[in-house]
């Protein structure tokens, strides 16, 4: 469990659900971590209680100015930048005739252009340390498509394209860069009207794992790509969606899972 002592990292939307558990991953693998967010209070309290091996900055990762502020932060407390996480990212649930034209131009500028911003805009940093690894969050929604979700899957798609662009361009200069495929994560995200648990992975009976995923299973993902353990990963898709994009079940044959009571 440590896998990534001496290392620094920057974990955007760090403040609570997937990011959440990435932080606590990484400061439990032995990383210093900035997180960043725009939920301030909720960022500022995780890392009081994670103590000397995390901050908080309040990031708006569509403000290219606000990411340069990040990374200087992020230098100018821990000395360095070993790992980028470009984490967050926003979901809406409707079909695309409902999506208002601002609907369209968050989902995008928040989950696409994020990226984007902060893949660049960390380049001279990861350099200055010697190198480094950049995780990307695409989705299992950027695999495959999914009704309800038409905008938000187009983002996780070109992150996906875009994570291996950059495996390319940037693995000859020391930096490796790969995506994480999350699907099925209870998560606040991921669960607007606060379901019960129990409630909330009934609608999942249809994976092979029968049930919905939790932050600590992306944060595994995340520490793995990030440390030495993933050193010969570049542009690699990690799925961690309780194998949603396996494949199809014929639910009238065989091996076919059995519908929650």
């Amino acid at each position: 469990m440590h896998r990534l002592t001496g290392k620094v990292a920057l974990v955007t939307g760090g403040a609570r659900g997937i990011g959440e558990g990435i932080v606590r991953r990484f400061v439990a693998e032995g990383a210093r971590v900035m997180i960043t967010d725009v939920l301030s209070a909720e960022g500022a309290a995780l890392a009081a209680e994670l103590g000397e091996a995390a901050a908080f900055c309040a990031h708006d990762v569509t403000d290219r100015g606000q990411w340069q502020a990040a990374l200087d932060a992020t230098e100018a407390r821990f000395g360095r930048l070993d790992v980028l996480v470009n984490n967050a990212g926003v979901i809406v649930f409707k079909r695309l005739d409902d999506l208002t034209e601002a609907e369209i131009r968050r989902l995008v500028d928040i989950n696409l252009m994020g990226v984007i911003h902060g893949t660049q805009l960390a380049i001279p940093a990861l350099e200055r340390a010697g190198g480094g690894a950049i995780v990307n969050m695409s989705s299992a929604d950027g695999i495959a498509g999914a009704n309800s979700l038409s905008v938000y899957c187009a983002t996780k798609f070109a992150v996906r394209g875009f994570s291996k662009a950059m495996a390319l361009e940037l693995g000859p200069r020391g930096i490796r860069v790969n995506s994480i495929h999350p699907g099925g994560i209870f998560t606040p995200l991921a669960n607007p009207t606060n379901v019960p648990r129990e409630l909330y992975d009934k609608g999942f009976w249809i994976y092979p794992a029968g049930r919905a995923g939790d932050p600590e299973d992306i944060g595994a993902a995340a520490a793995f790509l990030a440390s030495d353990d993933g050193k010969y990963c570049m542009g690699t898709e990690l799925a961690v969606d309780g194998g949603l994009n396996a494949g199809h079940y014929y639910m009238a044959m065989p091996g076919a899972p059995k519908p929650p009571a």
